[in-house]
């Protein structure tokens, strides 16, 4: 196993124990108005990996994947309308999304070839990174959302 592989089992699986529970209520809640809910952080850490992976591997994406890979800038880095309505966000769309991006990431963070390492791909925030700069982001990127999770879990008007 990878390295990259070890930090993101980590951080990916704290932020997918912080929101494994939550219901529908919970993961549409808003912080404040200029905050991602929840539901949308989860589609945006499966955003980024499929945004990623589709890149690195030269992956076609089918309509889901697609809106899932706009999920890692839309509504989150620029003003366009983040792409999956609040009406569709719950817990099972989260954990499809979820589910899908871990197929996908899984295998190539877990043994990644020299040739990926060296590709070059465009990064959720917009810079050209190559395949070691991906995997790095990856390791840690479910930790700062899973971080997020914890401050609007404990926010006094949280929906129980």
């Amino acid at each position: 196993m990878s390295d990259f592989a070890a930090s993101w089992r980590l951080s990916r699986g704290r932020f997918l124990d912080a929101i494994k529970d939550l219901n529908t209520a919970q993961l549409n809640w808003r912080l404040h108005p200029d905050s991602l809910t929840l539901g949308e952080a989860a589609l945006h850490v499966a955003g980024v990996e499929v945004s990623f992976m589709s890149q690195l591997l030269d992956l076609e994406l089918d309509d889901f994947g697609k809106r899932l890979k706009a999920a890692a800038t839309d509504g989150v880095v620029n003003d366009k309308p983040f792409p999956f309505a609040e009406s569709e966000i719950n817990p099972d769309l989260v954990r499809n999304a979820l589910e899908m991006s871990l197929g996908m990431t899984e295998p190539v963070i877990t043994a990644p070839t020299p040739e990926l390492l060296q590709k070059e791909i465009v990064s959720a925030l917009g810079p050209v990174i190559n395949g070691t700069g991906a995997l790095a982001r990856l390791g840690f990127h479910a930790g700062y959302h899973q971080g997020q999770a914890h401050l609007i879990c404990s926010a006094p008007s949280f929906p129980s």
